[in-house]
C-alpha cells in the first residue's frame, strides 16, 4: 500500500523535527551553556550552605555563651575570658592536625591566578567549620571568607565532578566565591563585582555572565529561604550636601589612614606569633585568651558585632567609647586571626568603619551644629570606606553598602570616601590585607593577574626531591670519587643526624685542599654559612638568589625547620622547569583559540 500524502506529510515534519532538535541539542552542547548549568547548580547549593552556616554560628554562640545581642558589661563573669581561648584551642588543633592547606580569600587569590584553580574541597570545608567554632566562641572575625570558602568548595566540586578543564575550573570557584559574599550580605552585585575586582583582576564576558547567575541564585536562596539580613540600617541622607561632601572626603582620607593601620596590625601580630616559641596548635588559644581578656572589659568585640554596628549606625554610642571599641576590634581582630583562627576580614573591616564613622560624625555635629547629618550616617559611609581601602575594591564596598540600604541618597558620599580611602590606603602600604600574604611569598600579583611565569611556579614543583647528599665524618677522597661519578659539582653535607650542615662544592675542594690529603673531612671543608631555597617560594625569587650569590645550586629546606633538607633547586631546574611551563601557557592559549 503506497503512502497518501498525509502520510508523507506526517514523514516529512518528523525528519524537520529531528533536524530542528538536533540542531538546538548542538547549539545548547557548548562550554558556555554547561558553565552555566554548573552556575546555577553552585549559586542554589552555596545559598543553602550559607543559610546553613547562618544557623550555625548562631547556635556555636549559644552554646559558648556568646551573645549576638547588643552586649552589656558584666564583670563578675571571668570566666568570658576563656572562652575564646577554648575555642582556639579546638581550632589550632584542627587545624593543625587535619588541615594540610589552608585557603581564606589571599588563598583562593592564590590558587585561582597560579594554581590552576585547584583547591581540595575538604580543606576548604574544614575551615568554614573551624570559622563557626571561632567566631562563635568570640573570635573577632567575620563570616564573609569562610562564606567565599563554602562556595568556592562547592565550585571545586562541580568542576571536579564534571571532569572540568583549568579554564572551567577557574570560573566555577569564582561562581562559589561570589555566591558566598552574595548570599553572605543579601548583595548579589557586590559579590559579582568582588570576584572580578579582588580575586579575578579582570572582566572577561564569558566569566562574568555566569558569576552574575550564581550570585542572583545564591542570594535568591538565602534571603527567601532563610531570610539573612545582616545589618538593619537606619533611612540617612544629606543635610547640607555641598558642606557635607567636605566631610565625608575629609573621612574617606581617615578612613585610609585606619585601613593601613588595620593591615599593618595584623602582620605585625602574625610576626609575633610565627616567632612565638610554642606549638602551632595552640597559638590560636593564646589569641583567644587575649580577646578574651579585651572582651572581659569590652564585649562588644566579640563575634561579628552586628549588633554593636547597628548600635553605632543609629547613634547610641558616645564619642569616647566609639573610638575605644575602634582601637580594641583592630586589636582583638589581630590577635584572633594572627594566631591562627578562622574568619573573614571584611566584617571587622565594616565594624572598625562603623565607629571610625560614627566618631567623625559626633566630633563633626559638635563642632558644626546644624550642618552635619547624623553620626549615623557617617558611621554608614565610614563602613564603605574602611572596607575598601584594607580590600583596594572600592567598587564592592560602594555596591555592599548601596544593596545593604538600597538607599541612592548615599551613594555620592560613599564614592567620595570610598575612592580617597583607596587612593590614600595605596599611598601607605602598596597591599591589600589579601596580596600582603602572598608579597611575603615571594608572589607579584597585582589585582589577581600573574606579571611573570615564573612569579607562577613554585620551588617545590622544580626542585630534585631525592638529593645526593654526603656525611661531614667521610673523608675528601669520597667526596672525589662521588664527584666524578655522578658528574655533579656540589653536595650538601649532613651531620651524624641526618640534619643539613652544610654544602661542599668542587670551588671548596679546589681552595681548601692541598694535594694529598685525601683523609681530610668533609666537613673540615664545606661551608657552613648556606644559602637556602623554601619549597613556596617562587622560581624569580631563587634566580634572582642564586644569580646575586652567583652559585649554581641551592638545598631546599622546611621553614619550620631550616635544617631539614627536602630537596635541591639548581640554575638548570629552573630553565627547565620556565620552558616547560612556556610551553604548556602556549598549548592552551592555541586550545582556547
Amino acid at each position: 500500500m503506497e503512502d497518501g500524502p498525509e502520510s508523507k506529510f506526517r514523514f516529512h515534519n518528523v525528519s524537520e523535527y529531528h533536524k530542528l532538535t538536533e540542531h538546538i541539542a548542538q547549539r545548547f552542547d557548548t562550554e558556555s551553556t554547561r558553565v552555566n548549568s554548573f552556575a546555577i547548580v553552585i549559586g542554589i547549593l552555596t545559598g543553602l550552605v550559607i543559610g546553613l552556616y547562618d544557623r550555625a554560628l548562631r547556635y556555636s554562640s549559644i552554646f559558648f555563651g556568646i551573645s549576638e545581642d547588643l552586649p552589656t558589661h558584666d564583670y563578675t563573669n571571668y570566666g568570658i575570658i576563656l572562652v575564646p581561648a577554648v575555642g582556639g584551642l579546638i581550632v589550632g588543633l584542627i587545624s593543625h592536625f587535619m588541615i594540610k592547606q589552608h585557603y581564606g580569600v589571599e588563598g583562593l587569590i592564590e590558587t585561582v591566578t597560579l594554581r590552576g584553580a585547584k583547591i581540595k574541597p575538604l580543606y576548604a570545608f574544614l575551615e568554614v567549620f573551624t570559622s563557626i567554632i571561632t567566631i562563635g566562641s568570640g573570635g573577632s572575625l567575620g563570616k564573609e571568607a569562610p562564606g567565599i570558602l563554602a562556595g568556592s568548595g562547592i565550585g571545586a566540586l562541580v568542576g571536579r565532578l564534571a571532569k572540568s578543564s583549568e579554564r572551567q575550573l577557574r570560573i566555577l570557584l569564582g561562581c562559589g566565591a561570589s555566591g558566598g559574599i552574595a548570599a553572605a550580605f543579601n548583595a548579589p552585585l557586590a559579590g559579582v563585582v568582588f570576584v572580578v575586582e579582588v580575586i579575578y583582576g579582570e572582566l572577561e564576558t564569558k566569566t562574568f555572565i555566569p558569576i552574575v547567575i550564581s550570585s542572583v541564585f545564591a542570594t535568591l536562596i538565602s534571603s527567601t529561604v532563610f531570610g539573612i539580613k545582616p545589618i538593619q540600617i537606619s533611612h540617612y541622607e544629606l543635610v547640607n550636601p555641598y558642606q557635607e561632601l567636605i566631610l565625608y572626603l575629609v573621612l574617606g582620607l581617615l578612613a585610609g589612614i585606619v585601613a593601613t593601620v588595620l593591615i599593618r596590625t595584623l602582620y605585625f601580630t602574625k610576626e609575633i606569633f610565627g616567632k612565638m616559641p610554642l606549638h602551632p596548635a595552640f597559638k590560636p588559644a593564646f589569641g583567644g585568651l587575649g580577646v578574651g581578656i579585651i572582651g572581659f572589659f569590652y564585649p562588644e568585640v566579640f563575634g561579628l558585632g552586628y549588633s554593636v554596628i547597628t548600635a553605632a549606625l543609629e547613634n547610641q554610642f558616645t564619642l569616647d567609647l566609639l573610638l575605644i571599641l575602634l582601637v580594641l576590634k583592630i586589636l582583638a581582630f589581630s590577635l584572633t586571626m594572627g594566631s591562627g583562627g578562622s574568619g573573614g576580614s571584611i566584617v571587622p573591616s565594616l565594624f572598625s568603619g562603623a565607629m571610625l564613622g560614627g566618631a567623625f560624625g559626633t566630633a563633626a555635629n559638635m563642632l558644626f551644629p546644624g550642618i552635619p547629618a547624623e553620626p549615623g550616617a557617617y558611621a554608614l559611609v565610614g563602613m564603605a570606606a574602611v572596607f575598601a581601602g584594607t580590600a583596594r575594591a572600592p567598587l564592592t564596598a560602594i555596591l555592599i553598602l548601596f544593596e545593604i540600604t538600597r538607599d541612592y541618597n548615599m551613594i555620592l558620599p560613599l564614592m567620595f570616601a570610598c575612592v580617597l580611602s583607596n587612593v590614600m590606603s595605596n599611598a601607605l602600604h602598596p597591599e591589600s590585607i589579601f596580596t600582603e600574604e602572598l608579597r611575603k611569598k615571594g608572589f607579584k600579583i597585582r589585582k589577581g593577574r600573574e606579571i611573570d611565569i615564573m612569579v607562577s611556579m613554585l620551588v617545590k614543583d622544580a626542585m630534585v626531591k631525592h638529593v645526593q647528599t654526603v656525611s661531614e665524618d667521610k673523608n675528601v677522597g669520597t667526596l672525589i670519587a662521588l664527584m666524578q661519578a655522578s658528574r655533579h659539582a656540589g653536595f650538601p653535607v649532613l651531620d651524624s643526624r641526618g640534619k643539613l650542615a652544610g654544602i661542599v662544592t668542587l670551588s671548596d675542594l679546589r681552595s681548601k685542599v692541598e694535594y694529598g690529603e685525601l683523609e681530610k673531612k668533609i666537613g673540615d671543608i664545606s661551608s657552613r654559612e648556606v644559602e637556602v631555597a623554601y619549597p613556596d617560594e617562587t622560581l624569580d625569587v631563587v634566580l634572582k638568589r642564586l644569580a646575586v650569590r652567583e652559585i649554581g645550586r641551592l638545598p631546599v629546606v622546611d621553614r619550620e625547620d631550616k635544617s631539614k633538607l627536602i630537596g635541591l633547586i639548581t640554575r638548570s631546574d629552573v630553565v627547565n622547569s620556565y620552558n616547560k611551563k612556556v610551553v604548556e601557557k602556549v598549548r592552551d592559549t592555541n586550545e582556547r583559540q
